[in-house]
């Protein structure tokens, strides 16, 4: 690291200090001390959020500032987003068309950085048995899927190059635990999932897949804040958004600490985990202009086929970061 750039502790400790003027929601601290609070939606499928809430690092960094962190955890993006526009956390991670749905639904967002995905981290996939051999053969079918989910957006484009809607199919709505159960008795005929939950069948069960990314313009995971946090604690973003860069730089280079410390959290076995992340790469990234466009494509995939009720604009929802906040491809990772 150059002279001109200060170590990451250093640059935590600026921004813990700017952290002074946020007016997050108060209650009574030790010794008279004001405590505020940052809540964070997760799901199973969110590697990097989950690995901080293990770690406590945001709890270790906040602390000194009389700052709690509360987790809370959701089925799927969806459900995590109507949390998020609820006021009921701050910010949380999904995939791309939870975003998406959640913006045509009038929600007040903003996109704080993403992710990129895997090919192969979400799948449409069928027994091994079935007489199902490719997408075509999905129509009349039964699917289950969580709706408005990124596995959603992976059926309209898998049924789209097939020469199908979704109206060419019988879409069952059912979130990720329901959807198992469904797909484990037959009562639907393929499922489209995401990981952990597609690398947990795929170990425990002898199931074929019908289409995963390969061969389709790849989408994004994102960090959304509500707007109005946002704005009025950007410096937390900040913060949250470098911890976050940090951790992705140390889960890339140490998959089997990171296995051990995602089975004990999500409650999986180690071997599951352990096939979900040596598909996937993490690196929180700010929203590029490819990323932006990569986003209004998901939105306007949605529209087109009339499954939000109004255009939704991708761009209009992007946070920038402080000017003064060091930008997060310059921090390093000092994890253990």
């Amino acid at each position: 690291m150059s002279q001109a750039t200060p170590p990451l502790r250093t640059r935590l400790a600026r921004t813990a200090l700017a952290l002074a003027v946020a007016t997050l929601p108060l209650s009574a601290g030790a010794a008279g001390q004001k405590e505020e609070t940052l809540s964070i939606g997760y799901q199973k499928g969110s590697g990097l959020l989950t690995v901080l809430k293990a770690q406590k690092t945001l709890e270790k960094r906040l602390a000194p500032e009389g700052i709690t962190v509360r987790w809370h955890e959701f089925a799927a993006g969806p459900q995590l987003l109507e949390a998020l526009n609820a006021g009921s956390i701050d910010v949380g991670q999904t995939g791309a068309p939870p975003a998406v749905f959640a913006q045509a639904a009038g929600a007040d967002l903003v996109y704080v950085g993403s992710e990129p995905n895997a090919e192969e981290t979400e799948a449409v996939i069928t027994p091994a048995d079935s007489d199902l051999h490719d997408v075509a053969a999905l129509k009349g079918r039964k699917v289950a899927l969580q709706k408005g989910s990124s596995a959603h957006y992976l059926l309209v484009k898998t049924l789209e190059r097939a020469g199908l809607s979704l109206s060419d199919i019988q879409p069952v709505w059912l979130p990720p635990a329901d959807a198992r159960a469904a797909f484990a008795t037959g009562s639907v005929d393929a499922w489209a999932i995401w990981d952990p939950y597609l690398a947990a069948i795929e170990s425990q069960d002898d199931v074929r897949r019908l289409a995963d990314y390969h061969g389709l313009e790849p989408t994004n995971s994102f960090y959304e804040a509500s707007r109005q946090f946002a704005e009025q604690h950007p410096q937390t973003l900040a913060l949250l958004r470098d911890t976050l860069a940090e951790t992705g730089a140390w889960a890339n280079t140490h998959k089997r600490d990171m296995a051990q410390l995602l089975s004990g959290q999500l409650g999986l076995p180690e071997a599951v985990v352990s096939r979900w992340l040596e598909r996937n790469h993490y690196g929180i990234s700010p929203m590029s202009d490819d990323v932006v466009r990569r986003q209004q494509q998901v939105a306007d995939t949605f529209r087109a086929q009339g499954l939000i009720p109004r255009d939704v604009d991708v761009a209009s929802a992007v946070w920038q970061a402080p000017k003064q906040q060091t930008s997060t491809a310059a921090v390093s990772s000092t994890l253990p």
